[in-house]
């Protein structure tokens, strides 16, 4: 397809219009709407991975749009009534069919490519870190859309109806809500018993990821593969449809797609922890002394490292040889509603989670690794609560802090309504503690500890005296 071609097709066809529909709509909801692809560090413009992914998923709406604007497109040589003029020439079907669909091809492709270089752009001058490992799943979104929108025009050249468009961009909607609801997840349960749902095989049919809750999270190279050969048999099968000329071969158009979900399917990881994996180049620890952060968070380390060393001073003097000896970032990747685990000897750090820090500095962030090593906190993966595990890392980093410091407010409490509350719950018991001897006051304190770390009991009940660990 050489240029004068090109132009030609880009004035009377919807490609222009797709593009611009795709990379308009993508960039007004990553841009304008508040959401979590907007803050933290998994924000869409942190890192590369975080930047794949959460592009990725805005496929849920964006392929519907594609396939439904592909079936458009299917429909212009009926609707100009050119069709049997068109068989008429000795032009081959497949020529005529490999210049629309290249041209709406090439223009999704570019409109994904240059929403993925606006936040590439952010990226990097955000984060230190760089790497191609992302590069697959921008190649498997971008696909997707031009596979959809292949599929789309061999529906519409089909089914020459002025309802297919609609029907298949609503089908194709539907599609992806049952692949990232009920038909692709599989409801499973904690050791503890809290409920949760895991994506299964099926839902990686669907071209849409989870969002994102993890920089070191990303997915599976069987996952890039299996959803390779699913989306080439999409729009293998949609290339048929549009050189198809009789029912017979618009029946056979089907074998490329149905060939391509089986062939998927077997290739789609079964389990849930084999689809999103932890990336092991970007959790390699970058450290700064007893302090260590992954290379996604390097830039974070001289802020860090300071306060850190701080921190593990003042454990050690107020906890002798219980304290921990290092900070590093956490690397565990565990499934929603499962139970974190935590060590005694290392304070294990997740910037994603815990807001102090990634705004603390200097000893504001010092008190909040304090706190974070006292009581690390038991909520499930993936949920957020406020309550019992921050009173008791109030009165454990003023416990820590000894007479340098008094009940101040614990980083990252957020609004001052929830620090009153911090401050109402925790001074009464802060006072019985201070009140004590010291030995009681230090076996009160490894008790917490101990439950807090367990994630058995309540620390903040232990601590008032009021129960044990288990």
């Amino acid at each position: 397809m050489n240029g004068a071609v090109l132009r030609i097709e880009l004035r009377r066809s919807v490609a222009p219009w797709a593009g611009a529909v795709v990379l308009t709509t993508a960039l007004a909801f990553l841009c304008l709407l508040d959401a979590a692809w907007s803050r933290g560090p998994t924000a869409w413009t942190a890192q590369w991975t975080s930047l794949a992914l959460w592009t990725r998923s805005l496929l849920f709406y964006l392929w519907p749009l594609a396939v439904g604007l592909g079936a458009l497109q299917g429909l212009r040589d009926h609707r100009s009534k050119m069709s049997e003029l068109l068989t008429s020439t000795p032009r081959p079907a497949w020529q005529r069919a490999a210049t629309t669909a290249g041209t709406t091809a090439l223009t999704l492709a570019s409109a994904f490519a240059l929403l993925v270089l606006v936040g590439g752009v952010q990226v990097v001058a955000n984060s230190g870190y760089a790497h191609l490992g992302w590069l697959p799943i921008s190649l498997v979104g971008a696909l997707s859309l031009v596979a959809g929108a292949v599929l789309g025009m061999g529906a519409g050249r089909a089914l020459p109806s002025v309802l297919t468009p609609p029907a298949l961009a609503m089908g194709a909607f539907v599609f992806t809500v049952l692949m990232n609801a009920s038909l692709g997840r599989t409801e499973t349960a904690t050791a503890s018993g809290v409920p949760r749902t895991e994506p299964n095989r099926i839902s990686l049919l669907s071209p849409a990821v989870e969002e994102v809750r993890d920089t070191l999270v990303t997915l599976s190279a069987s996952v890039h593969v299996g959803q390779t050969l699913w989306l080439l048999g999409m729009a293998t099968t949609g290339f048929a449809l549009l050189v198809a000329a009789s029912p017979r071969a618009r029946l056979l158009a089907l074998t490329p797609v149905l060939a391509g979900a089986a062939i998927a399917l077997l290739v789609l990881p079964s389990d849930p922890r084999r689809i999103y994996v932890l990336d092991e180049a970007a959790a390699e620890p970058v450290c700064e002394g007893l302090v260590c952060v992954t290379r996604t968070q390097q830039a974070r380390l001289p802020d860090l490292a300071g306060p850190g060393k701080e921190a593990l001073r003042l454990l050690h003097g107020a906890l002798g040889g219980r304290a921990p000896v290092s900070i590093r970032e956490n690397t565990a990747v565990l499934p929603d509603g499962s139970t974190p685990r935590w060590s005694r000897e290392t304070v294990l750090l997740d910037f994603g989670d815990d807001t102090a820090l990634t705004t603390a500095k200097g000893e504001e962030l010092t008190r909040a690794l304090i706190a974070k090593a006292m009581v690390p906190g038991c909520t499930p993966t993936g949920w957020s609560s406020f309550g019992q595990d921050q009173y008791a890392q109030a009165v454990a980093v003023g416990w820590v802090l000894g007479d340098r410091g008094d009940l101040g407010p614990l980083p990252g409490t957020g609004s001052a309504a929830a620090r009153r509350e911090v401050d109402a719950e925790a001074r009464p018991v802060w006072r019985k503690l201070r009140a004590l001897p010291r030995a009681e006051q230090l076996a009160r304190i490894n008790a917490m500890r101990a439950a807090a770390l367990s994630c058995k009991g309540d620390a903040f009940d232990v601590l008032s005296g009021g129960g044990a660990s288990r």
